[in-house]
């Protein structure tokens, strides 16, 4: 078995070595132009040039959950993308999202604020039939956020292109139950795959259908939101605010408005981040599993993108 791998990360020696340890009798090595033809690659951010050299790889393995850049490439017709489906991402984005949640519904932010003058002021009980949370995306990651914020008693509900089963979650599907999904949702949260079907879905008409004085987070991408649109919903006083993790240019420069508007939360794309040694784990599982003939779980459907 000969392993091609290539990642754009700071940490990409030591998943190399990772790799190398657990697959003692794989040839594991980095991908550069003109190397020897592989049976399976491990990639991060990889360039096209690589696929271009590498037509016989049976699998790719994605260091990540998120392909939407990976299928942008042109891969070998015969290779199966395969991503990561958890890897201690999961429990990271549940506890940024529900962070995100309480910071709004229990007005955490504007004690702060009063804090800083010396102002004691409390403010009603909260409610949390007033808050219902939709969840865009029911995914591994959306099931784990739906569930944390269930265990807080908010009443969850969750869209998705194909109709869910979830407990104790109202699940709407397809395009034709989205307006539904998002009349009766009050704080919307973004954990769609991107595709050019999910491309710009956080825009004037839809984030317009939330229940007044709604709340946006997106943790999947940037491209999701037409960015105008959320500030003059903003400015309009139709949303209360947003809390954002992902955006279309990364790192958010300087100027954006985003870093100074009064409504606006920001951080820098760490909602939840992949784990090294979990990540890597995972991805040997699945390469040991194949080659017994056993099936893998994540496989990227390319008609769908994720």
């Amino acid at each position: 078995m000969h392993i091609s791998f290539f990642c754009k990360d700071d940490n990409a020696s030591a998943w190399l070595d990772d790799l190398r340890a657990a697959l003692p009798q794989a040839i594991v090595t980095p991908w550069q132009p003109g190397a020897a033809l592989a049976d399976l690659a491990v990639v991060w951010a990889p360039p096209q040039h690589m696929f271009d050299e590498q037509t016989k790889l049976r699998t790719i393995f994605n260091v990540g959950a998120g392909v939407d850049a990976l299928m942008q490439l042109r891969l070998p017709p015969q290779a199966l993308v395969v991503r990561l489906d958890d890897a201690g991402m999961a429990v990271q984005m549940a506890e940024y999202v529900c962070h995100a949640v309480s910071q709004y519904t229990r007005g955490f932010d504007r004690y702060q604020s009063a804090a800083h003058d010396a102002n004691w002021v409390r403010r009603p009980p909260l409610n949390r039939a007033e808050f219902p949370v939709g969840i865009m995306g029911l995914g591994v990651l959306g099931q784990r956020v739906a569930q944390a914020l269930q265990h807080f008693e908010y009443p969850v509900q969750g869209w998705s292109r194909t109709l869910k089963a979830i407990s104790g979650v109202r699940c709407y599907a397809g395009p034709s139950q989205l307006a539904e999904f998002l009349a009766s949702s009050r704080l919307l949260v973004c954990l769609l795959p991107l595709t050019p079907e999910t491309k710009g879905i956080l825009n004037l008409a839809t984030l317009s259908q939330l229940q007044p004085n709604g709340y946006l987070i997106n943790v999947a991408r940037g491209a999701h939101l037409v960015e105008a649109d959320l500030l003059a919903l903003l400015d309009s006083g139709h949303l209360a605010g947003a809390t954002l993790d992902v955006f279309r240019t990364e790192p958010l420069p300087p100027s954006h408005p985003f870093w100074r508007h009064p409504r606006i939360r920001v951080t820098p794309h760490i909602s939840a981040s992949t784990l090294p040694r979990q990540s890597m784990a995972q991805i040997v599982g699945k390469i040991q599993a194949l080659a017994r003939g056993e099936p893998v779980s994540a496989i990227v459907n390319p008609n769908h993108g994720y």
